[in-house]
This record gives structure tokens, sequence and C-alpha cells, in this order.
């Protein structure tokens, strides 16, 4: 099989499965307005994804299951069991324990996803690695936004959303084992325990990893609460019922608007550098943020465009983080290391996004994005030292 066939079945899988992740936000409003759903109950609903995936990436990382296994099988295996467990959100009632356990067993599975499809996704190539796991990252960030096109499309039949969303990630599955390994990919007989080590004792990695913290303190908290936080704005300019709908089209837009610049920011950074693409995004996404905050209330067009801008920028450095991880990272040990990241970077999402509508709800959602340009400071910190690190050289 060749490699484009490959990585095209590839990211379409990732597409697929990734709509899972976001089922909860995308049909919270009209959870609360059916159900009253309080803001922590809702939180837990939401936050209950990252908490599983963090679990989920950490047995992976130190298992090494995606570096001693067909990286595909587990793909497919993990994209199955994720989409019976989204599938309990109809049995089940919403906010309850039940339910959010659920929600927690999705992310665990989803790390069997999104990670291992990073493995699957550097092996063919080395060269244009940026720009291969750039395409995977647009899968995830299409199919991130791909649940709140469902959620306009069926209006408040939030059950049919998530049954929509559960048949998508069986289709991944089938997707996922098309697929062929490519040239450079490598395994490992056994689990390395270099790997804890190495992340921290590599002066470069270790800056990849919190220039990637620094993204993750705002990626997820944005995805995960931009439609609450739209109609927040919106709704003081129309009545509620158009401020939600505008706010679920706002949502799906931003979010999948950075679906497209994905691939071609790889393209970019696999000539300019990773490091110097991170900064850039990380720069925009910031400002992003903090023009947010003041455009707060005002008029729709002009707030919605405000998001929009802010989605775009938020999501290209993903891919070349985890690309620079996989650049650093001995080849027979990137599955591990790049779990290793992501688990990280999740469990700190599980902070922005529970805590995210409490700081709403008592201080404002302009004071929350303020907030939320701490990370990409951090970030931006991070990889200035490693882009010196790497010209000294």
């Amino acid at each position: 099989m060749t490699k484009s066939k490959s990585i095209a079945l590839l990211v379409l899988a990732e597409v697929a499965a990734m709509t899972l992740w976001f089922v909860s936000s995308a049909t919270l409003s009209d959870l609360r307005r059916e159900l009253g759903l309080g803001a922590f109950q809702s939180a837990l609903l939401v936050s209950a994804v990252p908490a599983g995936f963090v679990v989920g990436a950490l047995y992976v990382a130190m298992s090494g299951i995606a570096d001693r296994h067909d990286p595909r099988r587990v793909f497919a295996a993990a994209a199955c069991l994720a989409a019976l467990a989204n599938a309990m959100l109809l049995v089940v009632p919403p906010g309850g324990t039940v339910s959010i356990a659920a929600r927690i067993v999705t992310g665990f599975c989803l790390a069997g996803v999104y990670p291992v499809g990073m493995k699957i996704a550097v092996g063919w190539g080395k060269q244009d690695r940026g720009w291969l796991v750039g395409l995977l990252v647009g899968g995830l960030t299409l199919g991130s936004a791909a649940p709140h096109l469902l959620a306009w499309l069926g209006g408040s039949n939030w059950q049919l959303t998530t049954l929509l969303a559960s048949l998508l990630a069986l289709l991944a599955a089938m997707l996922v084992l098309m697929t062929a390994l490519g040239p450079h990919h490598a395994s490992q007989a056994r689990m390395n325990p270099r790997l804890i080590t190495l992340a921290w004792t590599d002066k470069k990695l270790r800056r990849a990893f919190v220039g990637y913290l620094g993204h993750m303190w705002e990626l997820y908290a944005l995805w995960a609460w931009i439609a609450p936080a739209a109609a927040a704005s919106y709704v003081l300019r129309t009545t509620p019922e158009n401020a939600i709908e505008w706010s679920k089209l706002t949502a799906f837009v931003a979010i999948a608007s950075g679906a497209l610049l994905c691939p071609f920011a790889g393209r970019f950074a696999d000539r300019m550098g990773k490091s110097e693409l991170t900064i850039m995004a990380m720069t925009i996404s910031g400002s992003s943020a903090v023009v947010a905050a003041m455009a707060f209330g005002g008029p729709i067009p002009l707030v919605a465009t405000v998001f929009i801008i802010w989605g775009l920028s938020v999501i290209p450095d993903s891919a070349q983080f985890s690309a620079l991880v996989a650049d650093l990272s001995p080849p027979e040990m990137t599955g591990s290391l790049m779990s290793l990241q992501t688990a990280l970077g999740f469990a700190l999402t599980i902070l922005t996004v529970q805590v995210t509508p409490l700081i709403a709800e008592h201080w404002g959602w302009p004071t929350l994005f303020c907030l939320l340009a701490l990370g990409p400071v951090t970030g931006i910190i991070a990889m200035l030292g490693l882009t010196r690190a790497r010209q000294s050289v």
C-alpha cells in the first residue's frame, strides 16, 4: 500500500474516532436546558474524558504497547471499546455516576487512538514528519469539531449526536486496519525503563515537554467550553435560543478551521523549524485570548471572528510538539514518549477544563480568557530555549 493511501486512511480514522471526545461539550447546552445539570456536574461530564485519557496514555507509555505490538490493532481495539462506552450515555442518566464513568472509559480508550495514530504516522517519514503529524492532528481537530456540527444539525436531539459519534468510531476501527506500516516503523521487545528519566534528563526533550504543557493549558479549555462561552457572549445581543444555536456553529467553525491549517503548518515547520512554528502559533493564540476578553459581549460577527482566529491558531503547534518529541526520541521509543507527553498534557487539561466554568461563573469569561493566555507565554519561553539550543549546535 502506498504512503499516501495509508496516511489518508489513518487521518480519516482519526477524524471518525476523535468525534467521541467532545460529545458531552457539544450537547451540554441541550442537556442543561432539558435536565437542569449544574456547573459542577457539567464540568465533571466534560473533564471525565481527559481524566480517562491521562490514565490510558500513561498505560500506553509505561506498558510500551504501541511500540511492542502492531499499533493498527491497538488503535482498532481502542476505537471499538470507546464507541461502546460512549453509547452507554444513551441508556444511563446524563450527569450521573455511571455516565461520568462511561466518559472516563471513553477517554481511557482514546489514548489508544491519538498517540498510537501518531506512532503509525511518524513511521512513514523523517524529513516530512511535521507534515505527517500535522495531517494527523488536523484529523484529530476535525474530529473534535464534528460533534458540534452534529449537534447543530440535530438541533436539541442530543441522543442522535451521541449515537452517530459511536458509529463513526466503529468506522474508524475498520479504516485503520486497512492501513500499512511505514519503512521507518520501529518496535521494541519490551518496555525500556529509560523512558521516564530520558524525558527529564534530556534538555531538549524536557523543553519540548514544557512547551507542550503551555500549549495544553490553553487548548482544551478553549475547545471544551467555546460553545458555552460564545453563547454567554451572544445572549447579550440576541435571544437565548438563537445564542445557543449560533454558538454551536461558531464552535464547529472555530475548531474545524484549525484542522485545515495543521497540515500546511507542518509543511512550513519542516522548512523553517518546528520550534519556530510553535512560537509563531502561540503568539497568535495568546493574543487572540486577550482580544476575545476585550470583545466579549460585542457584536456577534466580531466575537465569532475572534473565536475563529483563536481556533485557527491554537492547534497547528500541537502537531509540532509531538513531531519534536519523535525527532528527539530513539525510534523504538517514539510511541511511548509521545504517549507520555500527551498524558502529562492532558493531566493538565483536567484542571483547566474543570475550573474553566467555575472561574467564568465567578469572575466572568473575559477574566478566564486572560488566564488562558498564560499558557502560550510559558510555551514560548520554553521553545525559545529549544530554538537557541538547536542553533548553537
